[in-house]
């Protein structure tokens, strides 16, 4: 992993500072802060540096091809989006989620339970844990899972097997680990065999146990360095995430609930095919990815959060025992309606595990997702809409078709989009928090990653681009005199060249 740190003077006397890349997270992004003489941050930004186009690489295609084609915006949460495009085309063929066969819409939550499983235990074992087990400001050598097996042998193997196990979810019902083809239009192209579900039966008890005491991990952590993680990179914000008609708890299908910063909320389940009455998108000069807000509260207010602490906050109970019981415990820890600390998205997303845990082992003594009732059709449509919580938020899927069945018009709105602001905020936070006067350092650096790290966020979903940056960087002072330069290797030492 490259990093590149740069510095330029403005004609404003203002210094540059330049974090390129952001390590540690899926895709490509940069973070550039302002100083001003004394070093105190004027402006921090997040930048996502590299464009996005498959709105338009999918226009021109049959629809039925999107479910797969759709799944190489990104190899970490392929069938978040493999579903979302299901889901749309459903609507293409006159399907509507109610009425999926019932076999089909449980192989459907299946395999989602998978994939939310594997990718919060690849983000938070193999990309944060070592920040979280070994410090924020802990030696380079220690930031990896490596580290982590070295040292917390048990922790590391319990994560990478329930890695392992989501990915083997995901494989029984679609084929393959990474792009499989499960969902067709209308339903799913495959059941469960007895020996494939017994085979997921085996280990799942084992990984509810895990489940459960990773829970018990992250609180250990996060209530062992009070108030520092309630504090650090903390925003108030809106929330937006799916729920259930009653208030439960929602990955699959459920209605568009938002809550302000009080716990208040702004909307409730509202049908996700009007999202566009309810939710726009800016456009900024500065960065490839928009920034969504909630149109009632307009730019300025509207802006919003989502993801497992977005839906855990959102939610009224989650409906499997082992982590209601947990949610309860969680929200008990703030005392306020809302619970706002970005490293709590930690908490939340292993909150969530224990959840698919528990709901695959549900749904594998299920008979359904051995049944051969898997596909459905009704009347031709010309525009369809899906949306499902993804393991990093709520993600949209429009598509617009012709009488041939072309796609003419796309539209994604990917979770990590909907973070952007929250990003953008959290940064500015702990640049302001943490920036250690005139003096750079590779701390410093980390932690306004930890901070982007929290949200686990997907660039090349919201970018999808390959792109290649150089490897330094200086700090130049108002007069123009060289203070600081730092240069990061290819095997990851730094070393400085002080002026």
């Amino acid at each position: 992993m490259y990093e590149h740190l740069e510095t330029a003077e403005n004609r404003d006397s203002l210094k540059r500072v330049v974090v390129d890349p952001v390590s540690r997270v899926e895709g490509h992004g940069k973070v550039t802060l302002l100083l001003d003489e004394n070093n105190k941050v004027q402006q921090a930004r997040l930048h996502i540096v590299e464009f996005r186009g498959f709105e338009r690489f999918i226009q021109g295609r049959p629809y039925w091809e999107l479910p797969v084609l759709v799944q190489r915006l990104c190899g970490i949460c392929p069938v978040s989006h493999h579903l979302a495009a299901a889901k749309a085309i459903d609507q293409l063929v006159g399907i509507d989620p109610e009425n999926l066969p019932v076999s089909a819409d449980k192989l459907r939550r299946l395999l989602h339970f998978g994939q939310v499983m594997q990718s919060h235990a690849l983000h938070f074992f193999h990309l944060s844990s070592p920040d979280l087990l070994f410090g924020f400001e802990s030696d380079i050598s220690k930031r990896s899972i490596v580290a982590v097996l070295v040292n917390y042998p048990d922790i590391g193997v319990q994560g990478v097997k329930l890695r392992k196990y989501g990915q083997e979810v995901i494989r029984m019902v679609s084929g393959k680990r990474i792009h499989g083809t499960g969902a067709i239009a209308g339903g799913m192209n495959k059941s469960l065999s007895k020996a494939e579900r017994d085979y997921l039966l085996e280990d799942i008890d084992q990984m509810i146990d895990w489940a459960a005491g990773s829970v018990a991990l992250i609180k250990k952590v996060h209530c062992s360095n009070l108030p520092y993680y309630d504090d650090f990179a903390t925003i108030r914000s809106n929330y937006l995430s799916l729920t259930k008609p009653d208030g439960a708890l929602e990955l699959y299908h459920g209605g568009i609930r938002a809550k302000n910063e009080r716990g208040e909320t702004i909307m409730d389940h509202i049908d996700y095919c009007k999202y566009n009455d309810y939710i726009h998108e800016e456009v900024r000069s500065w960065t490839y990815m928009k920034f969504p807000y909630l149109l009632s509260l307009g730019q300025e207010q509207g802006w919003y959060r989502v993801g497992p602490l977005a839906r855990v906050n959102n939610c009224d109970y989650i409906d499997t025992p082992l982590a209601e019981a947990a949610r309860v415990e969680f929200k008990a820890h703030s005392g306020e309606a809302m619970v706002h600390s970005t490293l709590a998205f930690h908490w939340t997303r292993l909150i969530e595990v224990l959840h698919c845990a528990e709901s695959i082992k549900q749904l594998l003594n299920d008979p359904d997702i051995m049944g051969h009732d898997l596909v459905a059709q009704g009347e031709k449509r010309y525009e369809g809409i899906g949306v499902i919580e993804a393991p990093r938020g709520t993600l949209f899927h429009h598509y617009q078709v012709d009488e041939n069945n072309i796609v003419t018009k796309a539209n994604l709105i990917v979770s990590t989009t909907s973070n952007n602001m929250g990003m953008n905020e959290s940064v500015r936070q702990v640049a302001a928090e943490y920036l250690s006067g005139r003096e750079l350092t590779e701390p410093l650096l980390n932690n306004l990653e930890v901070a982007i790290r929290a949200y686990d966020p997907c660039l090349s979903c919201a970018t999808h681009a390959v792109g290649k940056m150089p490897l330094q960087l200086e700090l130049v002072d108002a007069e123009g005199k060289l203070i600081d330069k730092l240069i990061k290797h290819s095997d990851g030492q730094i070393e400085r060249d002080n002026a």
